[in-house]
């Protein structure tokens, strides 16, 4: 077996037979072509910030971390092409220097691109849909080495697919996504009471651009999160302001992670949220505050109609639970899971979930019609591993 690989929060480690670290699209292709030819398999990755097992594999691992960087932007079509290796910072910061930036980013900003399209990355924000959304053309290299070049005027459900595809149609090798004007937000957080924030729920998720909590289960308090433009920040009157901050947007959402986690995470109606929080809580309370002193977050994403996004056509709410990465989260993970699936929520593809096949075909109306379209690209199976077939129920 080749070099270990082990993923951002180190719970996940394997040796690949080898790690293919190609340069640009001719050197992607070849390294596709020599894997088809003796019969193997290969999964890509980014920078390994998912929990999940996406990357996992004894055969050909591909990193595209030197294919990185924006390559070209376009300020009065509000469009850029990026290359998939490109960290979410290099990207803002890229970005920035053209006057130009994304709509939303997720908490940590060491993803890479192509990995935080391919499995719905998301911030919050009840009008932000996750960074999928922003996909609008790639291209990519395909099951039999090709090149191909997709995009949403001409085939948009192509790109429906291919917007969370958890490298399984292809692996991209340029994405053209949407951008917008620089701009700045002004982000403060607060603490409050689990009361006070329940109750004012509704109003601070509508009167904020980005808002979220965090709650701690140890002190029983919450801190809320809101960022907006400088000049629309409203007041929290129920609230103590601990810190603030006016920063242009990418360096702002998104900072760089030194403490270590793992996930998991459920996407929800809206409607369903507040109540999964509250029993996650009174569950957290009774039977895992001594050994858990993570916090848990609530955010809201804007529908979307990607295939496989967790947000598919519905206001969502976001629960994740967090444990650190140097302690069992099992047993944890699986007391709570239950209890955001039963609310129809979806698992973010990136994060610890237990669900399979039938369970999940149950919960994306179009599932059928992503396989297909899988299928069509990949007969053979070059980028699945047996954790993909049993994700997707294959025989």
């Amino acid at each position: 077996m080749g070099e270990e690989f082990e993923n951002w929060s180190g719970s996940l480690r394997f040796s690949p037979k080898r790690i293919e670290k190609p340069e640009s699209t001719s050197e992607l292709q070849q390294v596709v072509r020599r894997v088809a030819a003796d019969g193997g398999t290969c999964r890509v990755v980014g920078k390994g910030h998912s929990s999940s097992p996406l990357a996992k594999t004894e055969q050909t691992l591909i990193s595209l971390e030197e294919m990185s960087g924006v390559e070209s932007a376009d300020p009065e079509a509000c469009e850029a092409w990026v290359r998939p290796g490109t960290t979410l910072e290099q990207m803002g910061e890229e970005l920035l220097e053209q006057g130009l930036a994304v709509h939303n980013l997720g908490d940590v900003n060491v993803q890479q691109l192509g990995g935080a399209i391919g499995t719905g990355t998301h911030g919050t924000g009840k009008h932000l849909g996750n960074l999928s959304t922003m996909l609008l053309g790639l291209r990519m290299v395909t099951a039999d080495g090709e090149v191909i070049e997709r995009h949403i005027e001409e085939d948009p459900d192509f790109i429906r697919a291919a917007r969370v595809s958890l490298g399984t149609l292809g692996i991209f090798c340029l994405l053209r996504i949407r951008v917008q004007p620089a701009y700045k937000l002004h982000r403060q957080e607060w603490c409050t009471g689990v009361r006070d924030c329940m109750e004012n729920l509704t109003d601070l998720i509508e009167k904020n651009r980005n808002f979220d909590f965090y709650w701690y289960p140890r002190s029983d308090e919450v801190k809320l999160r809101t960022l907006n433009p400088p000049d629309e920040t409203p007041s929290i009157p129920f609230a103590d302001l601990l810190q603030e901050q006016v920063e242009w947007a990418p360096r702002i959402i998104a900072k760089t992670r030194d403490l270590r986690f793992d996930e998991m995470e459920y996407c929800m109606p809206a409607a369903a949220g507040p109540a999964a929080f509250r029993q996650v809580r009174k569950r957290m309370l009774e039977r895992h505050r001594r050994e858990v002193g993570w916090r848990t977050l609530y955010r809201t994403t804007a529908p979307d109609d990607a295939m496989l996004s967790p947000s598919y056509k519905r206001e969502t709410s976001v629960l994740s639970v967090h444990h650190n990465a140097s302690l069992p989260h099992e047993e944890f993970f699986a007391d709570i899971e239950p209890i955001l699936h039963d609310r129809y929520g979806r698992p973010h593809w990136g994060k610890k979930h237990n669900l399979r096949g039938s369970q999940l075909s149950r919960l994306y109306p179009e599932w059928e019609k992503f396989q297909k379209i899988r299928r069509e690209l990949d007969p053979d199976g070059l980028f699945l591993t047996d954790y993909f077939r049993d994700l997707f129920d294959l025989q």
